[in-house]
């Protein structure tokens, strides 16, 4: 059975234009982004050595360091240069799709869907690949799914001290307006969550005990804004320190969930654990 096809201007940014593999190391806020996934993952993922699908895994970020913590993880992901990557890290790997998973039903302990929700622009293929996590994973089983959130831009290219050029502001309005980046500029084409609506995505294919975090926190564009005006690193800083704890103390008020960068979506499958 062939692949559902990829946008081919997301397969053009993740093949050549950027390198998914520093994403989560080059920069403050995406070494918080990795920190707090981390941790929040850490806190519902069943003991080692757990079955993991890592749907959407990219070049292994996160497998990389489940599998250190003893996991038996296996990704798929839809660029060959991610699988190839991720295939060093102690993983199993296969070159897939999340709306057509290859993997047998309630096979394994947790599904990982922490990248394929904001390149699929349509409600369908979205409910098409959680319901793939659905099928896959046991009654019982964890799953965690992330998103965009639909303000992100917003912060981040006021962190650039980008919204005084017209183009740029017609550009974040746009998304703010439909959720959607066409992906003709910067990004890929994209799509942009409220905390509420994946949580619903999450709840409507199937999941019970959803919950919904937001993952950087409301500091996030502080450290982008300080890393790309002053040139100087901020991870190891007080003010990473800071920002990381914000996040933290942000998780009981969902109406800080609009400040954060990432959204984090985990639930179960109903069944015995």
């Amino acid at each position: 059975m062939s692949m559902p096809e990829l946008a081919p201007e997301i397969t053009e940014f993740y093949a050549r234009t950027i390198d998914e593999a520093d994403r989560l190391i080059g920069s403050a806020d995406g070494r918080l982004e990795l920190l707090r996934t981390q941790e929040l993952l850490r806190r519902y993922l069943p003991r080692a050595p757990a079955r993991v699908l890592d749907v959407g895994g990219g070049p292994g970020a996160h497998a990389r360091w489940l599998v250190e913590d003893g996991y038996d993880v296996h990704l798929v992901d839809p660029i060959a240069r991610h699988v190839e990557a991720a295939g060093q890290f102690g993983c199993t790997v296969e070159l897939g799709d999340a709306r057509r998973l290859t993997a047998e039903d309630a096979s394994y302990d947790v599904v990982l869907v922490l990248g394929p929700l904001y390149h699929l622009l349509d409600a369908a293929d979205r409910h098409r690949a959680l319901a793939e996590a659905y099928r896959v994973v046991r009654p019982g089983g964890l799953v965690a799914a992330a998103g965009i959130n639909r303000y992100a831009s917003l912060f981040e290219h006021t962190a650039f001290a980008h919204l005084d050029q017209e183009r740029l502001r017609n550009s974040v309005g746009a998304i703010l307006a439909t959720a959607r980046h066409d992906g003709k500029r910067g990004f890929t084409a994209a799509y942009f969550h409220r905390g509420e609506e994946l949580a619903d995505e999450v709840r409507a294919a199937g999941f019970e005990e959803t919950q919904v975090f937001g993952v950087e926190g409301p500091a996030w564009s502080l450290l982008k804004a300080v890393e790309q005006h002053t040139g100087q690193p901020v991870t190891g800083t007080d003010l990473f320190d800071s920002a990381l704890a914000a996040a933290r103390m942000a998780e009981p008020y969902p109406e800080l969930l609009a400040a954060s960068s990432h959204l984090l979506a985990v639930g179960r499958r109903p069944g015995p654990e």
